[in-house]
Protein backbone atom coordinates (compact mmCIF):
# COMPACT_ATOMS: atom_id res chain seq x y z
CA UNK A 1 0.00 0.00 0.00
CA UNK A 2 1.15 3.28 -0.97
CA UNK A 3 1.88 6.18 1.60
CA UNK A 4 -0.35 7.94 -0.48
CA UNK A 5 -3.33 5.63 0.26
CA UNK A 6 -2.39 4.71 3.77
CA UNK A 7 -2.78 8.17 5.00
CA UNK A 8 -6.53 8.31 3.30
CA UNK A 9 -7.39 4.88 4.99
CA UNK A 10 -6.46 7.13 8.35
CA UNK A 11 -8.15 10.02 7.44
CA UNK A 12 -11.35 7.81 6.29
CA UNK A 13 -10.89 5.77 10.26
CA UNK A 14 -10.94 9.42 12.13
CA UNK A 15 -13.50 10.67 10.44
CA UNK A 16 -15.77 7.73 10.99
CA UNK A 17 -14.65 7.66 14.70
CA UNK A 18 -15.71 11.35 14.62
CA UNK A 19 -19.11 10.55 13.73
CA UNK A 20 -19.73 7.80 16.14
CA UNK A 21 -18.33 9.95 18.99
CA UNK A 22 -21.14 12.84 17.92
CA UNK A 23 -24.21 10.02 17.89
CA UNK A 24 -23.33 8.71 21.20
CA UNK A 25 -22.86 12.62 22.66
CA UNK A 26 -26.17 13.91 21.32
CA UNK A 27 -27.89 10.38 22.24
CA UNK A 28 -26.37 11.10 25.95
CA UNK A 29 -27.48 14.59 26.16
CA UNK A 30 -30.22 14.58 24.72
CA UNK A 31 -31.45 11.79 26.88
CA UNK A 32 -32.97 14.22 29.67
CA UNK A 33 -34.87 16.01 27.35
CA UNK A 34 -37.22 13.49 25.96
CA UNK A 35 -39.67 13.72 28.83
CA UNK A 36 -42.98 15.03 27.36
CA UNK A 37 -43.66 17.94 29.54
CA UNK A 38 -47.73 17.96 28.86
CA UNK A 39 -48.19 15.58 31.76
CA UNK A 40 -47.15 11.81 33.17
CA UNK A 41 -44.88 9.98 30.34
CA UNK A 42 -43.47 7.12 30.75
CA UNK A 43 -40.61 8.39 28.71
CA UNK A 44 -40.07 10.96 30.99
CA UNK A 45 -36.30 11.39 32.46
CA UNK A 46 -35.44 9.52 35.45
CA UNK A 47 -32.81 11.58 36.27
CA UNK A 48 -32.57 15.63 34.81
CA UNK A 49 -30.06 16.57 36.91
CA UNK A 50 -27.78 19.05 35.18
CA UNK A 51 -24.08 18.79 34.53
CA UNK A 52 -21.45 20.80 36.02
CA UNK A 53 -21.61 24.37 35.18
CA UNK A 54 -19.98 27.96 35.77
CA UNK A 55 -21.82 30.35 37.96
CA UNK A 56 -22.67 30.44 41.95
CA UNK A 57 -25.43 29.15 43.75
CA UNK A 58 -27.57 31.62 45.08
CA UNK A 59 -31.43 31.71 46.66
CA UNK A 60 -33.83 32.93 44.83
CA UNK A 61 -36.84 31.96 47.02
CA UNK A 62 -37.32 30.95 50.42
CA UNK A 63 -39.67 30.43 53.38
CA UNK A 64 -39.09 29.99 57.30
CA UNK A 65 -40.59 26.45 58.37
CA UNK A 66 -43.14 27.78 61.10
CA UNK A 67 -44.91 24.62 62.37
CA UNK A 68 -46.95 22.21 61.94
CA UNK A 69 -50.85 22.60 60.28
CA UNK A 70 -53.24 21.93 61.80
CA UNK A 71 -55.25 18.95 61.73
CA UNK A 72 -52.46 16.96 59.49
CA UNK A 73 -51.43 15.12 62.73
CA UNK A 74 -52.95 11.85 61.80
CA UNK A 75 -52.47 11.12 58.23
CA UNK A 76 -50.06 14.30 56.57
CA UNK A 77 -51.11 14.67 52.57
CA UNK A 78 -51.09 10.73 52.42
CA UNK A 79 -51.99 10.59 48.31
CA UNK A 80 -52.07 13.97 47.71
CA UNK A 81 -49.70 15.85 45.34
CA UNK A 82 -48.71 19.45 46.66
CA UNK A 83 -48.39 22.39 43.71
CA UNK A 84 -46.60 25.17 45.94
CA UNK A 85 -46.19 28.20 43.62
CA UNK A 86 -43.29 30.31 44.95
CA UNK A 87 -41.74 33.71 43.12
CA UNK A 88 -38.08 33.79 42.51
CA UNK A 89 -35.99 36.99 42.89
CA UNK A 90 -33.40 36.17 40.44
CA UNK A 91 -32.64 34.03 37.62
CA UNK A 92 -30.24 30.63 36.68
CA UNK A 93 -29.59 28.11 34.34
CA UNK A 94 -30.25 25.34 37.07
CA UNK A 95 -32.24 24.81 40.31
CA UNK A 96 -32.26 23.14 43.36
CA UNK A 97 -34.83 22.56 45.93
CA UNK A 98 -35.14 22.47 49.73
CA UNK A 99 -37.25 19.73 51.18
CA UNK A 100 -38.25 20.27 55.52
CA UNK A 101 -39.70 17.97 57.37
CA UNK A 102 -39.27 19.88 60.62
CA UNK A 103 -42.68 19.31 62.31
CA UNK A 104 -42.62 15.81 61.66
CA UNK A 105 -43.32 13.20 63.75
CA UNK A 106 -42.53 10.57 61.22
CA UNK A 107 -40.79 10.07 58.18
CA UNK A 108 -41.42 11.85 54.96
CA UNK A 109 -41.21 9.39 52.28
CA UNK A 110 -41.58 11.67 48.68
CA UNK A 111 -42.03 9.40 45.74
CA UNK A 112 -41.91 12.13 43.51
CA UNK A 113 -41.57 15.69 43.15
CA UNK A 114 -40.92 18.22 40.22
CA UNK A 115 -40.16 21.56 39.55
CA UNK A 116 -41.78 23.85 36.90
CA UNK A 117 -41.59 27.61 35.87
CA UNK A 118 -45.79 28.43 35.79
CA UNK A 119 -47.40 29.24 32.89
CA UNK A 120 -48.88 32.57 33.90
CA UNK A 121 -48.81 34.56 37.52
CA UNK A 122 -50.87 32.41 39.96
CA UNK A 123 -51.76 29.33 37.89
CA UNK A 124 -50.84 25.86 38.54
CA UNK A 125 -50.13 24.57 34.98
CA UNK A 126 -46.37 24.93 33.83
CA UNK A 127 -44.88 26.74 30.85
CA UNK A 128 -44.82 24.57 27.66
CA UNK A 129 -41.36 22.34 28.14
CA UNK A 130 -40.16 23.45 31.57
CA UNK A 131 -41.43 20.30 33.20
CA UNK A 132 -38.61 18.44 35.55
CA UNK A 133 -38.65 15.50 37.34
CA UNK A 134 -36.52 16.18 40.63
CA UNK A 135 -33.89 13.38 41.77
CA UNK A 136 -32.18 12.86 45.36
CA UNK A 137 -28.71 11.53 45.06
CA UNK A 138 -29.84 10.11 41.55
CA UNK A 139 -33.15 8.67 42.70
CA UNK A 140 -36.97 10.06 42.26
CA UNK A 141 -37.82 9.18 45.94
CA UNK A 142 -36.38 10.44 49.19
CA UNK A 143 -37.05 9.70 52.74
CA UNK A 144 -36.84 13.02 54.77
CA UNK A 145 -36.47 12.01 58.73
CA UNK A 146 -38.15 13.72 61.40
CA UNK A 147 -37.10 17.23 62.13
CA UNK A 148 -34.77 17.27 59.07
CA UNK A 149 -34.75 18.23 55.66
CA UNK A 150 -32.91 16.91 52.25
CA UNK A 151 -31.81 19.02 48.55
CA UNK A 152 -32.50 17.95 45.98
CA UNK A 153 -30.14 17.51 43.17
CA UNK A 154 -29.57 19.77 40.34
CA UNK A 155 -32.06 20.32 38.04
CA UNK A 156 -31.45 21.18 34.55
CA UNK A 157 -34.20 24.29 33.97
CA UNK A 158 -33.66 28.04 32.88
CA UNK A 159 -35.31 29.88 35.55
CA UNK A 160 -36.48 33.13 35.10
CA UNK A 161 -36.32 36.51 37.71
CA UNK A 162 -39.46 37.61 38.39
CA UNK A 163 -41.43 34.80 37.65
CA UNK A 164 -43.53 32.15 39.41
CA UNK A 165 -41.95 28.80 39.51
CA UNK A 166 -44.17 25.02 40.50
CA UNK A 167 -42.65 22.88 43.01
CA UNK A 168 -44.83 20.14 43.40
CA UNK A 169 -44.25 16.79 46.00
CA UNK A 170 -45.52 13.48 46.27
CA UNK A 171 -46.25 11.48 49.78
CA UNK A 172 -48.23 8.40 49.57
CA UNK A 173 -48.38 7.62 53.00
CA UNK A 174 -48.56 9.14 56.51
CA UNK A 175 -46.01 11.41 57.80
CA UNK A 176 -47.45 12.78 60.87
CA UNK A 177 -47.59 16.89 61.01
CA UNK A 178 -46.97 18.59 57.64
CA UNK A 179 -44.21 21.60 58.14
CA UNK A 180 -45.45 24.36 56.73
CA UNK A 181 -45.69 28.45 56.31
CA UNK A 182 -49.02 29.66 56.98
CA UNK A 183 -48.80 32.99 55.71
CA UNK A 184 -47.73 32.75 51.92
CA UNK A 185 -49.67 35.74 50.55
CA UNK A 186 -49.53 33.41 47.26
CA UNK A 187 -52.04 30.35 46.28
CA UNK A 188 -50.76 27.13 46.23
CA UNK A 189 -52.76 24.08 44.72
CA UNK A 190 -53.51 20.52 45.89
CA UNK A 191 -54.87 17.30 44.00
CA UNK A 192 -55.50 13.59 44.75
CA UNK A 193 -53.32 11.08 43.66
CA UNK A 194 -49.25 11.73 41.91
CA UNK A 195 -50.13 14.72 39.82
CA UNK A 196 -46.86 15.34 39.91
CA UNK A 197 -46.08 15.62 36.22
CA UNK A 198 -49.33 16.93 35.26
CA UNK A 199 -48.17 19.63 33.18
CA UNK A 200 -51.97 20.88 32.53
CA UNK A 201 -52.49 21.55 36.16
CA UNK A 202 -56.36 20.26 35.29
CA UNK A 203 -56.02 18.05 38.38
CA UNK A 204 -55.60 20.92 41.43
CA UNK A 205 -58.94 21.83 41.81
CA UNK A 206 -58.13 22.82 45.65
CA UNK A 207 -56.57 26.10 46.51
CA UNK A 208 -54.06 26.65 49.49
CA UNK A 209 -52.65 29.38 51.15
CA UNK A 210 -50.02 27.85 52.89
CA UNK A 211 -46.51 26.64 51.39
CA UNK A 212 -46.09 23.16 52.38
CA UNK A 213 -42.56 21.20 52.67
CA UNK A 214 -40.65 23.64 50.57
CA UNK A 215 -38.58 25.77 52.07
CA UNK A 216 -35.61 27.23 49.56
CA UNK A 217 -35.28 27.36 45.86
CA UNK A 218 -31.63 27.79 44.92
CA UNK A 219 -30.65 28.89 41.30
CA UNK A 220 -27.37 28.82 39.44
CA UNK A 221 -26.51 32.14 38.65
CA UNK A 222 -23.68 33.74 36.63
CA UNK A 223 -25.29 37.22 36.94
CA UNK A 224 -25.59 37.25 40.97
CA UNK A 225 -22.89 37.08 43.42
CA UNK A 226 -24.87 36.29 46.62
CA UNK A 227 -28.25 36.60 49.17
CA UNK A 228 -29.58 38.75 51.17
CA UNK A 229 -30.93 36.92 53.95
CA UNK A 230 -33.93 38.49 55.74
CA UNK A 231 -35.03 37.88 59.13
CA UNK A 232 -37.77 39.11 60.47
CA UNK A 233 -41.75 38.99 61.88
CA UNK A 234 -45.13 39.36 59.87
CA UNK A 235 -43.74 43.32 58.37
CA UNK A 236 -41.09 41.27 56.42
CA UNK A 237 -43.46 38.09 55.80
CA UNK A 238 -45.87 40.60 54.46
CA UNK A 239 -48.94 39.68 55.88
CA UNK A 240 -51.01 42.67 54.21
CA UNK A 241 -49.93 43.11 51.48
CA UNK A 242 -52.04 42.04 48.38
CA UNK A 243 -52.41 38.25 47.72
CA UNK A 244 -50.33 36.75 44.61
CA UNK A 245 -48.73 40.26 43.65
CA UNK A 246 -45.58 39.89 45.47
CA UNK A 247 -45.44 43.55 46.99
CA UNK A 248 -43.87 42.96 50.50
CA UNK A 249 -40.96 44.95 51.01
CA UNK A 250 -38.40 42.35 50.07
CA UNK A 251 -39.81 42.19 46.78
CA UNK A 252 -39.38 45.61 46.15
CA UNK A 253 -35.58 45.33 47.84
CA UNK A 254 -35.48 42.35 45.09
CA UNK A 255 -35.91 44.31 42.12
CA UNK A 256 -33.95 47.28 43.17
CA UNK A 257 -30.80 45.05 43.52
CA UNK A 258 -31.81 43.48 40.08
CA UNK A 259 -32.23 46.61 38.45
CA UNK A 260 -30.91 49.62 39.64
CA UNK A 261 -26.70 50.20 37.99
CA UNK A 262 -23.92 50.32 40.63
CA UNK A 263 -26.30 48.07 43.41
CA UNK A 264 -24.56 45.08 44.42
CA UNK A 265 -26.02 42.27 42.41
CA UNK A 266 -27.80 40.05 45.06
CA UNK A 267 -30.73 37.84 45.36
CA UNK A 268 -32.95 38.35 48.33
CA UNK A 269 -34.73 35.57 50.19
CA UNK A 270 -37.35 35.98 52.57
CA UNK A 271 -37.22 34.44 56.02
CA UNK A 272 -39.92 36.36 57.75
CA UNK A 273 -42.54 34.41 59.97
CA UNK A 274 -45.62 36.53 61.12
CA UNK A 275 -45.46 37.09 65.20
CA UNK A 276 -41.74 36.31 65.26
CA UNK A 277 -39.77 37.42 68.03
CA UNK A 278 -36.07 37.72 69.24
CA UNK A 279 -35.96 36.52 72.07
CA UNK A 280 -38.92 33.91 72.87
CA UNK A 281 -40.65 31.25 70.19
CA UNK A 282 -44.51 32.07 70.06
CA UNK A 283 -45.64 28.17 70.96
CA UNK A 284 -44.41 25.84 72.80
CA UNK A 285 -43.14 22.44 71.66
CA UNK A 286 -45.63 19.75 70.75
CA UNK A 287 -43.63 17.29 73.49
CA UNK A 288 -39.90 16.73 74.35
CA UNK A 289 -37.41 17.17 71.69
CA UNK A 290 -39.42 18.78 69.27
CA UNK A 291 -39.05 21.87 68.04
CA UNK A 292 -40.84 24.84 69.24
CA UNK A 293 -43.64 26.57 67.01
CA UNK A 294 -42.73 29.64 64.96
CA UNK A 295 -39.26 29.53 66.54
CA UNK A 296 -37.57 33.13 67.89
CA UNK A 297 -35.06 34.62 65.89
CA UNK A 298 -32.23 33.57 68.17
CA UNK A 299 -33.25 29.75 67.92
CA UNK A 300 -33.52 29.64 64.22
CA UNK A 301 -30.60 32.15 63.25
CA UNK A 302 -28.11 29.86 62.29
CA UNK A 303 -30.47 27.47 59.86
CA UNK A 304 -32.42 29.96 58.34
CA UNK A 305 -29.72 32.94 57.85
CA UNK A 306 -25.99 31.26 58.37
CA UNK A 307 -27.53 28.13 56.11
CA UNK A 308 -28.46 29.66 52.89
CA UNK A 309 -27.17 29.24 49.67
CA UNK A 310 -24.84 32.31 49.06
CA UNK A 311 -25.31 34.17 51.96
CA UNK A 312 -23.31 37.83 51.57
CA UNK A 313 -25.73 39.74 53.79
CA UNK A 314 -28.82 39.94 56.09
CA UNK A 315 -30.97 42.10 57.07
CA UNK A 316 -32.73 41.72 60.59
CA UNK A 317 -36.07 43.53 61.41
CA UNK A 318 -37.10 41.86 64.66
CA UNK A 319 -37.86 43.30 68.08
CA UNK A 320 -41.70 44.49 67.90
CA UNK A 321 -43.48 41.51 68.92
CA UNK A 322 -40.93 41.18 71.84
CA UNK A 323 -42.73 44.59 72.88
CA UNK A 324 -46.23 43.94 71.74
CA UNK A 325 -46.77 39.73 72.67
CA UNK A 326 -47.32 38.84 75.87
CA UNK A 327 -44.99 38.11 78.01
CA UNK A 328 -44.01 41.71 76.88
CA UNK A 329 -40.65 42.70 77.02
CA UNK A 330 -40.06 46.22 78.84
CA UNK A 331 -36.34 45.95 79.17
CA UNK A 332 -34.78 47.38 75.98
CA UNK A 333 -31.34 46.25 76.63
CA UNK A 334 -32.85 42.64 76.61
CA UNK A 335 -33.74 43.35 72.98
CA UNK A 336 -30.74 44.54 72.21
CA UNK A 337 -28.79 42.09 73.41
CA UNK A 338 -30.25 39.53 71.51
CA UNK A 339 -29.85 42.06 68.54
CA UNK A 340 -26.38 41.67 69.11
CA UNK A 341 -26.21 38.63 69.58
CA UNK A 342 -27.78 37.53 65.89
CA UNK A 343 -25.07 40.56 64.88
CA UNK A 344 -22.38 38.35 66.39
CA UNK A 345 -23.35 35.28 64.74
CA UNK A 346 -23.61 37.09 61.36
CA UNK A 347 -19.80 38.06 61.88
CA UNK A 348 -18.40 34.73 62.37
CA UNK A 349 -19.48 34.09 58.95
CA UNK A 350 -17.99 37.45 57.34
CA UNK A 351 -21.98 38.38 56.76
CA UNK A 352 -22.54 41.70 56.48
CA UNK A 353 -25.05 42.90 58.82
CA UNK A 354 -28.00 45.80 58.23
CA UNK A 355 -30.55 46.42 60.75
CA UNK A 356 -34.05 47.98 60.48
CA UNK A 357 -35.59 50.29 63.26
CA UNK A 358 -38.88 49.66 64.64
CA UNK A 359 -41.95 50.99 63.33
CA UNK A 360 -44.59 53.16 65.25
CA UNK A 361 -47.67 51.29 66.17
CA UNK A 362 -49.65 53.89 68.14
CA UNK A 363 -53.44 53.38 67.43
CA UNK A 364 -53.00 50.10 68.04
CA UNK A 365 -54.85 47.92 69.83
CA UNK A 366 -51.63 47.25 72.10
CA UNK A 367 -50.01 50.73 72.58
CA UNK A 368 -49.10 52.10 75.42
CA UNK A 369 -47.01 55.15 76.60
CA UNK A 370 -44.69 52.95 78.39
CA UNK A 371 -44.27 50.59 75.30
CA UNK A 372 -43.37 53.18 72.90
CA UNK A 373 -41.03 54.26 75.53
CA UNK A 374 -38.96 51.05 75.28
CA UNK A 375 -39.34 51.04 70.87
CA UNK A 376 -37.57 54.71 71.06
CA UNK A 377 -34.77 53.17 73.65
CA UNK A 378 -34.49 50.20 70.73
CA UNK A 379 -34.00 52.70 67.72
CA UNK A 380 -31.86 55.31 69.65
CA UNK A 381 -29.02 52.05 70.01
CA UNK A 382 -29.88 51.36 66.67
CA UNK A 383 -29.34 54.74 65.21
CA UNK A 384 -25.83 55.12 67.12
CA UNK A 385 -24.23 52.50 65.16
CA UNK A 386 -23.38 50.24 68.00
CA UNK A 387 -25.47 47.40 66.89
CA UNK A 388 -25.43 46.57 63.82
CA UNK A 389 -22.54 47.79 60.57
CA UNK A 390 -25.40 49.92 59.57
CA UNK A 391 -29.23 50.23 59.74
CA UNK A 392 -32.49 51.39 57.39
CA UNK A 393 -34.71 54.07 59.10
CA UNK A 394 -37.96 52.21 58.37
CA UNK A 395 -39.39 54.46 61.27
CA UNK A 396 -38.52 57.59 59.72
CA UNK A 397 -39.40 56.33 56.44
CA UNK A 398 -43.10 55.80 57.02
CA UNK A 399 -44.02 57.76 60.36
CA UNK A 400 -46.37 60.84 60.63
CA UNK A 401 -44.24 63.53 60.91
CA UNK A 402 -46.94 65.30 62.55
CA UNK A 403 -47.72 62.26 64.97
CA UNK A 404 -43.92 60.17 64.90
CA UNK A 405 -46.08 57.71 67.32
CA UNK A 406 -47.91 56.60 64.46
CA UNK A 407 -47.83 55.37 60.64
CA UNK A 408 -48.24 57.65 57.91
CA UNK A 409 -51.95 57.11 56.71
CA UNK A 410 -51.31 56.08 53.35
CA UNK A 411 -48.86 53.85 54.72
CA UNK A 412 -51.62 51.94 57.64
CA UNK A 413 -53.10 48.54 56.26
CA UNK A 414 -55.50 49.88 58.57
CA UNK A 415 -54.47 48.00 61.92
CA UNK A 416 -51.98 50.47 62.95
CA UNK A 417 -49.57 48.26 62.87
CA UNK A 418 -49.33 45.79 59.45
CA UNK A 419 -47.97 48.66 56.19
CA UNK A 420 -50.60 48.77 53.32
CA UNK A 421 -48.60 48.09 49.89
CA UNK A 422 -47.70 52.06 49.74
CA UNK A 423 -46.00 51.35 53.27
CA UNK A 424 -44.41 48.33 51.80
CA UNK A 425 -42.95 49.79 48.86
CA UNK A 426 -41.71 52.76 50.61
CA UNK A 427 -40.21 49.93 52.93
CA UNK A 428 -38.22 49.06 50.03
CA UNK A 429 -37.22 52.12 48.71
CA UNK A 430 -35.93 53.33 51.91
CA UNK A 431 -32.81 51.02 51.81
CA UNK A 432 -29.41 52.47 50.42
CA UNK A 433 -28.34 49.61 48.51
CA UNK A 434 -24.58 49.80 49.43
CA UNK A 435 -25.01 49.49 52.82
CA UNK A 436 -25.24 46.07 51.73
CA UNK A 437 -21.88 46.06 50.05
CA UNK A 438 -18.67 44.48 51.98
CA UNK A 439 -18.40 41.91 54.74
CA UNK A 440 -18.76 42.49 58.22
CA UNK A 441 -16.45 43.49 61.02
CA UNK A 442 -15.01 39.87 62.35
CA UNK A 443 -15.79 39.43 66.00
CA UNK A 444 -12.23 38.37 68.01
Amino acid sequence: MTKRHGYALLAALLAVTLVVSAAIYLGVTGADDTGDASGANPRAPRNSAAPASAGTWVGTWSASPAGAEPGTEAHGLAGRSVRNVVHTSVGGDGARVTLSNLYGSRPLTVTHASLAVAAGAGSPAAAADTLRRLTFRGETSVVVPPGGQVVSDAARLRVPHDADLLVTTYSPTPSGPVTYHPHARQISYVADGDRTEDATGAAYHEQSPYWRYVSAVDVLSSDTDGTVVVIGDSITDGITSTMGANRRWTDVLADRLRDEAGAPRYSVVNQGISGNRVLSDGRPARSAGAPAGNPSGLSRFDRDVLGRSGAKAVVIALGINDILRNPRQTDARRILDGLRELSRQAHTRGLRVVGATLMPFGGHRGYTPALEAVRQSVNAEIRSGRVFDDYVDFDKALRDPYDPRRLLGRYDSGDSLHPSDAGFRRMGEAFDLGDLKGSGAAEL
